[in-house]
């Protein structure tokens, strides 16, 4: 498992691109953060997270195939990850973040319009004003 990668996968790269070529401008991973999100916009209190569909438990048509060794392993693994992607979530949205998670599978190049429409829609639109959101650490 040494040679699964966090940082800069295939997928990041990809939303990283988009997101660079509609003109947004990002810091990543910041550790400072719950769960060190991929992708930070601090300006409008946005989060862009790419998560791997087999790694945090998506439904789509690679998380259907599941490792037939040490299946109970797995299935724990990817529950424990599941679980702690929602508390992280949770805590950046009560810390005033908006967060938009973009699967694996949505990355493939047959939906790279749709993904660039959404990331669009996602990063153009005013985040609603929320008093209790400042002051906050993050």
């Amino acid at each position: 498992m040494r040679a699964v990668k966090s940082k800069d996968t295939v997928p990041e790269m990809v939303v990283r691109r988009l997101v660079h070529g509609l003109g947004y401008r990002y810091r990543l991973h910041r550790r400072d953060l719950p769960g060190n999100p991929d992708l930070v916009f601090p300006g409008p209190r946005k989060i862009v997270l790419v998560n791997g569909c087999f790694w945090h438990g998506h439904d789509c048509a690679r998380d259907a195939r599941q490792p037939k060794a040490n299946s109970e392993y797995w299935k724990a693994k990817i529950n424990c990850n599941v679980e702690r992607d929602q508390r992280n979530f949770g805590a950046l949205q009560k810390a005033g973040w908006q967060v938009l998670i973009i699967w694996e599978c949505e990355t493939k190049a047959r939906d790279r319009e749709r993904l660039t429409e959404c990331l669009e829609r996602f990063l153009s639109t005013k985040p609603p004003h929320n008093p209790d959101s400042r002051g906050t650490p993050f």
